[in-house]
């Protein structure tokens, strides 16, 4: 199966379209939602983000709370490394394990940090959501009330646009209204249809030039 892999800096709007893609029917598997889930109580990388930060990341329920742990790992890049090294392998595994379970022509792998953590060669295509960065933060104040400060130090942390840009497989445009991004989107569906039938054929070799 043809793996996509989806990223693009934070409010750029990944999940906008994730969502689109799921319409058309296509299977979305999401980092962040994997992550979230290793991170519910009772889970064994919850035991290990505290004891590698301590119960101040802990809600009074024994929860994690998200909003403390995100200022810790944004104002000190060490902190930030220490929880990747916790959460990323299994991240990938579980990305993994369920990808093999999808009976559908093409998925979406939903990966904000793809390049980030060096995993371009985990999927088969990069496709990147780009937008300027002014409204990157406008996108991003209003969906998670975080200071500008704070906005800035997560766009800092991420790879620059010019370098998503460069190395996007196909990109997609988020600056202008939905309506044409859903457009973009259905293009782009029909070509992964397209390139994943070709690749079960195994007849479509792109070196071969009739």
């Amino acid at each position: 199966m043809l793996k996509v892999g989806l990223t693009g800096g934070i409010g750029c709007g990944k999940t906008t379209v994730s969502n689109l893609f799921a319409e058309l029917g296509v299977p979305i598997l999401d980092a962040d939602q994997i992550a979230r889930e290793l991170t519910e109580k009772g889970q064994p990388a919850l035991d290990r983000i505290r004891d590698a930060f301590g119960g101040q990341v802990l809600n009074a329920d024994g929860s994690l709370n998200r909003l403390q742990l995100k200022r810790i790992i944004f104002a000190d890049a060490g902190q930030k490394r220490k929880l990747e090294a916790i959460l990323h392998p299994l991240i990938w595994a579980a990305l993994n394990a369920r990808s093999e379970q999808l009976a559908a022509p093409y998925c979406i792998l939903s990966i904000p940090l793809l390049f980030e953590t060096k995993m371009e060669a985990v999927v088969d295509r990069i496709l990147v959501v780009d937008c300027p960065v002014e409204l990157q933060i406008e996108r991003v104040s209003q969906r998670d009330r975080l200071g500008i400060e704070t906005i800035l130090a997560i766009i800092e942390s991420q790879v620059s646009r010019d370098y998503r840009r460069a190395h996007a497989g196909d990109l997609l445009d988020n600056s202008l209204t939905d309506n044409a991004l859903a457009e973009q989107v259905k293009k782009l569906h029909n070509l992964y249809l397209s390139i994943s039938a070709c690749q079960t054929r195994l007849t479509c070799d792109q070196h071969h030039h009739l």
